[in-house]
């Protein structure tokens, strides 16, 4: 199962990255009408992902059961400034740490995938879960930049 998701994982950052770039930095800096996040903050958003993501597909390899604090999004991508961050790096940067952790996944055994996992004060869920989760909320936000269709794993 990882080395799908892996795989899968490496093939929609490299579309979307690919995407991503038709995008200039001035429509990336731009606020949504309704006052949500911009595309700079909603890639930063998945930057925040992947950190927390990684932490807990790493961690989680360790223990018996993982238990780990909530991801705070807003705070995380107001403390970061994102706007103010060149486009263009935000894309490199998401692109080569997914690579990464599409590498950290499919290094994970099967019997890891069963570990138990508990973040901030969601139900408990495998660590194979929040992987497969972790690319259905990429492919979420991707579609929202308007950089990927989402496919069914």
């Amino acid at each position: 199962m990882s080395t799908d998701v892996a795989g899968e994982l490496l093939h929609v950052v490299e579309a979307a990255s690919q995407s991503l770039r038709r995008i200039g930095d001035p429509e990336a800096s731009l606020g949504s009408a309704l006052g949500n996040w911009s595309k700079k903050e909603i890639l930063g958003h998945l930057l925040d992902s992947a950190v927390n993501n990684h932490h807990r597909f790493v961690r989680a390899q360790q223990v018996k059961q993982l238990t780990f604090p909530a991801y705070e999004q807003e705070e995380w991508v107001s403390a970061q400034g994102y706007v103010e961050r060149p486009w263009s790096e935000l894309i490199d940067f998401w692109r080569l740490y997914n690579r990464h952790l599409a590498h950290v996944i499919s290094l994970i055994s099967e019997e890891k995938l069963a570990v138990i996992c508990v973040i901030g004060t969601n139900e408990p869920v495998t660590l194979g879960y929040l992987i497969e989760d972790y690319l259905v909320h990429m492919r979420h936000h991707l579609q929202e930049l308007g950089s990927f269709e989402a496919t069914p794993m």
